[in-house]
């Protein structure tokens, strides 16, 4: 039986809240109905009233509960609003990597047993659930990207569902409004499933299209040594993300979104004992799935909704097939073009590129080298292909019996309709239709509330096709960002690259960067592009930065060794600064209670969680309050980590700007303006519409400042009029900001900073502080040698 988690007494003020509201505002209708400046919220919240008196409101500021928040938060334009029609500014963590493995995960069997792999107590077991619970709400930390596997949930087979998994589920998720928590469900993928190298969909999905997963490693259709434990030595580093190009995966991808287009003979056995397409199969069981997890979960009050899959791929669909795309694919170690793995997995040895790391660019062809040396085949004799390539089943290519070699068939097959010879577009054609369909699936069985969570393909702008017919309702725009020149290095110094800009045509200079300053001012621009972009292509919609993080093993490891996490803590700052002048909410990749130095998180060598338990304090030793230091053992670069922000405004955000050297934040936000017109020109975050807005029924504003900053401080706060008022409550690590000016569009400003400041943790370094006085001393010789010329000529 599990036990039921209860809040001990000393939190009981701050986890349990207030009272119960009896009236709740209208939450159901679509972004754009019902949303003008006249609607009006159905409650009003305690500051509203004359009497009150600032911060006894009894919640606190990172609290996402009914109870806090006046209901469920719902979207407005580009904002997360709650029942008062406050800005909410979602800030936490991906929940957690550790969700891509099964707990009974054997490396050394691997790939055998998939049918009985469980991922029950995937992220922590139940009774560990107040720790981390906590811990993640110390740090302000209460948004979660909660990490589901199609492999998880679907293992067993076709329409075998884990009853016991989804009610562990259930009950872990439960529990989240008794810590102030709120989730979105992330069906989550890397590289298609474990059995192609990286995590999501169950093993019988490659065996359904004719793979023998015996046989995908050795015939080079997949690398699976990362999901083996390997990836953490050089020769290895970085190399699965090539996977989506690997025969296994990209086939996967291909037959799921546009099988009916390119793989139309392939017919497969369902559990019902019909022959039916292979796109049918494979969307059917996922959508049969999915609206099994939604219809055990969309009914929480901890789930604010779901994302349809993670970093979605789409395979050989609109590519070549002798190259890949430089700029949007990975090329690392051996990386054959779709021809060569369609040859490779038949079973013919074949020469294939090996790609090395460069600069500028991220790699370089070096060499040539033969794989599958052995002959094995990719293919079941016993599968629906009859182990023959599904690609040669389809004319695509085939074996020259006299020549011995293989010959191309047929050229353009995935850039345009094998039937039509029309051009295809990955997005109109397959996507959003699918889109579509998952959207009325997830409607069916989850209260209409609930928002979706969407992406576009990694490493690409929100499309400009995603116009308002194939947008869903209550639909947020998920993208993710990395600094991928640092990812793949696994290095992050003085010097950094924008690798958006190279990738789009920036001209190279002026895509480096020098020092703390040039750091920040690089990710600051990238993650303002991305925000941007998905603005101007798809309207005032929400805009969460998925995933983003920094890995704890960068520069040669050094630091599990000295202990010295500087780098690691500037690089988080300089993402942090970027994602906190964006405005936008943003899930950190990733808190993993089973990392370690060793084995990280244990998956394709990576290693981002910032906390280990490996180095923290026993269960038995720890307090569970938010102002528990003991919390923070295990954990490291927090003070890059753990900062202030503004959670709950009572306006429209405008600006904020965090300084992790000294403490100090300003912050300032408008009064919605119904007479504002809206500007003119492309969306900027600079720049939020203040007309629109849904009537504020509050006059409170929550900061969150944490208590690891505040702890021995005073606490001033500069910028309030006379008639304002602001209390801080470390207990609830809370700034209450009471103001009394509503004057249509008025701008509130405020500045805070602690007595005594903070002790910086890094230097705020740039070009010209670094190398000015070598340059002004070259300057200086160089114009005293060109005097000296000038001088001579008349001598």
């Amino acid at each position: 039986m599990t036990p039921t988690l209860t809040p001990s007494e000393s939190e009981a003020s701050f986890v349990l809240l207030a009272e119960e509201q009896t009236s709740s505002p209208d939450l159901c209708r679509s972004p754009g109905q019902g949303n003008s400046m006249t609607e009006h919220p159905a409650i009003t919240h305690p500051s509203n009233e004359a009497t009150y008196s600032v911060g006894s409101s009894g919640t606190f500021a990172h609290d996402w509960s009914h109870k806090a928040t006046g209901g469920p938060l719902r979207i407005h334009g580009r904002h997360f609003v709650d029942g008062y029609g406050r800005v909410c500014n979602l800030r936490g963590v991906n929940l957690s990597g550790s969700c891509k493995t099964p707990v009974n995960h054997d490396h050394g069997a691997f790939p055998a047993n998939h049918e009985s792999v469980t991922f029950v107590g995937r992220p922590f077991p139940l009774e560990e659930a107040h720790e981390h619970f906590s811990r993640l709400r110390r740090w302000g930390f209460t948004f979660i990207r909660f990490t589901v596997t199609w492999e998880a949930v679907e293992h067993a087979g076709e329409g075998i569902y884990d009853t016991e998994y989804l009610a562990y589920v259930h009950q872990l998720l439960d529990l989240l409004p008794n810590y102030g928590m709120t989730c979105f469900i992330d069906l989550h993928q890397d590289v298609w499933s474990r059995y192609s190298g990286g995590s999501g969909a169950p093993a019988w999905t490659l065996e359904a299209v004719g793979f023998d997963l015996h046989a995908l490693e050795e015939s080079g259709a997949a690398w699976l040594l990362g999901v083996k434990g390997g990836g953490h030595v050089e020769a290895e580093r970085g190399i699965w993300p090539c996977g989506y190009q690997k025969l296994a995966a990209a086939t996967m991808a291909t037959c799921f979104w546009a099988g009916d287009a390119f793989a139309p003979k392939l017919k497969v056995k369902a559990r019902s004992g019909d022959l039916v397409p292979i796109q049918q199969y494979l969307q059917g069981a996922y959508l049969n799935m999915f609206e099994v997890v939604a219809s055990k979960l969309g009914g929480l009050e901890g789930v604010l909704g779901f994302q349809l899959m993670n970093e979605p791929h789409r395979g050989y669909i609109d590519a070549s097939l002798h190259a890949f795309d430089y700029n949007t694919d990975l090329h690392l170690s051996h990386v054959p073009s779709a021809f060569q793995s369609f040859m490779l997995g038949s079973g013919h040895p074949t020469l294939v590129p090996h790609w090395t790391r460069s600069f500028p660019m991220p790699t370089r062809l070096t060499s040539h080298s033969v794989l599958n040396a052995a002959g094995r085949k990719a293919w079941r004799d016993d599968g629906p292909t009859e182990g023959k390539c599904l690609w040669e089943m389809h004319g695509v290519w085939g074996w020259d019996l006299k020549k011995d070699e293989g010959v191309v068939l047929r050229e353009n097959y995935f850039v345009k309709d094998p039937m039509t010879g029309r051009k295809i577009d990955w997005y109109t054609d397959f996507y959003y239709p699918f889109l579509k369909k998952w959207g009325e699936r997830i409607r069916s069985v989850s209260p209409p509330d609930k928002l979706v969570f969407l992406e576009a393909l990694p490493n690409e702008s929100c499309p400009q096709t995603w116009t308002p017919d194939n947008q869903l309702p209550n639909m947020v725009y998920a993208p993710h960002w990395y600094d991928l020149n640092a990812l793949f290095a696994k290095a992050f110094g003085d010097f950094t690259v924008n690798v958006q800009g190279l990738s789009r045509g920036m001209f190279f200079l002026k895509t480096f960067y020098w020092g703390q300053r040039g750091a920040r001012e690089n990710y600051s621009l990238q993650i303002r592009n991305i925000v941007e972009a998905g603005y101007q292509s798809l309207g005032e919609k929400p805009v969460i930065i998925g995933e983003c993080g920094v890995p704890m093993d960068m520069n040669k490891k050094d630091a599990f060794n000295t202990d010295d996490w500087a780098w690691q803590m500037r690089m988080m700052d300089a993402m942090m600064t970027g994602l906190e002048q964006s405005l936008v909410g943003f899930t950190l990749w990733n808190y993993n209670p089973d990392n370690n130095d060793a084995e990280g998180d244990n998956w394709n060598g990576e290693n981002f969680s910032w906390f280990s338990r490996q180095r923290g304090l026993p269960p038995s030793l720890l307090y569970f309050e938010q102002t528990a230091i003991s919390l923070d053992n295990g954990a490291r670069i927090l003070e890059s980590v753990v900062r202030p922000y503004p959670a709950k405004t009572s306006g429209i955000p405008i600006r904020f700007e965090y300084e992790m050297t000294t403490g100090e934040f300003t912050y300032e936000w408008a009064n919605p303006d119904p007479t504002e017109t809206p500007a003119s020109g492309n969306p900027a975050v600079s720049k939020p519409p203040r007309s629109g807005h849904p009537t504020l029924a509050a006059r409170e504003t929550e900061i969150f400042i944490p208590s690891s900053l505040a702890r021995d401080r005073k606490i001033v706060v500069r910028g309030l009029t006379a008639r304002d008022s602001h209390i801080y409550d470390e207990s609830r690590q809370t700034l209450f900001v009471l103001t009394d000016n509503s004057n249509l569009g008025e701008i509130h400003k405020i500045a805070v900073s602690f007595l005594p400041p903070l002790k910086p943790a890094f230097d705020l370094n740039n070009f010209g502080g670094d190398f000015g006085i070598q340059i002004f001393a070259a300057f200086g010789l160089v114009l005293s040698l060109i005097t000296f010329w000038i001088l001579m000529q008349y001598v």
